[in-house]
């Protein structure tokens, strides 16, 4: 099964990147999506981290096992859809 890291970026354009080493197992780029909407909405309600002031500015950039960027997924979808419901 493919392993996807998800690195997080805190206000992208600056060099605030968490690179996640570990990374998660995941079957493709539908469940990777979800998977880090979940991972951020996780993060968000926790709070745990003092640094990040405003989860708009974070987002994910994952990779796969080779190191290629998959895809960014922003903390605004996050925080936008729920604020929808």
């Amino acid at each position: 099964m493919p392993r996807y890291f998800l690195s997080l970026r805190h206000r992208p354009g600056v060099n605030g990147l968490a690179v996640d080493h570990e990374g998660d197992e995941l079957t493709d780029e539908t469940l990777v999506r979800a998977h880090a909407l979940h991972v951020a909405r996780q993060m968000i309600t926790q709070d745990r981290l003092a640094i990040i002031r405003d989860w708009k500015e974070c987002s994910f950039e994952i990779t796969d096992e080779a190191g290629q960027h998959v895809m960014t997924v922003p903390f605004t979808e996050v925080v936008l859809n729920e604020g929808d419901g």
